[in-house]
């Protein structure tokens, strides 16, 4: 088989009417309002009780923000997920955490999340959370 000879690539400049499909499809959808992934936050007081949930959280594990409220993080912590105390624990220490944790929804089906945790200055800890996936 016989190879191509090299070929440098060409350096134009930005031609709007010539432009690559997938960059047109990122366009429409920037344009026609496209879905973004809701933000997913918690904050969680020093007894791991939540004092604020977004309402896209509550909808994410199934419950009202008012059934929220005041309950432990552990209830919606899936079995054998992490050991709690020793990762709050280690947290208070550092004041930042970030990783993967197992939420429980209502229905019990399982949601894996990546979180990004840290200590605020009313010492409460606040955390943004990502959808990873869902197993059922």
């Amino acid at each position: 088989m016989e190879r191509k000879p090299y070929v440098p690539p060409r350096l134009t400049a930005y031609d709007p009417d010539n432009v690559p499909e997938w960059l047109n499809l990122i366009r429409q959808g920037m344009l026609t309002g496209a879905r973004i992934p809701p933000i997913y936050t918690t904050v969680v007081d020093q007894n791991r009780k939540f004092v604020a949930v977004s309402k896209s959280f509550s909808e994410l594990v199934g419950y009202e923000i008012e059934e929220l409220i005041g309950t432990r993080y552990d209830h919606l912590t899936a079995l054998n997920t992490a050991d709690i105390p020793t990762t709050y624990n280690l947290f208070s220490r550092l004041g930042y955490t970030h990783g993967l944790w197992m939420l429980v929804h209502r229905t019990g089906y399982h949601i894996l999340i990546r979180y990004e945790s840290w200590l605020r200055p009313d010492k409460n800890i606040q955390s943004n959370i990502e959808l990873e996936r869902t197993i059922v």
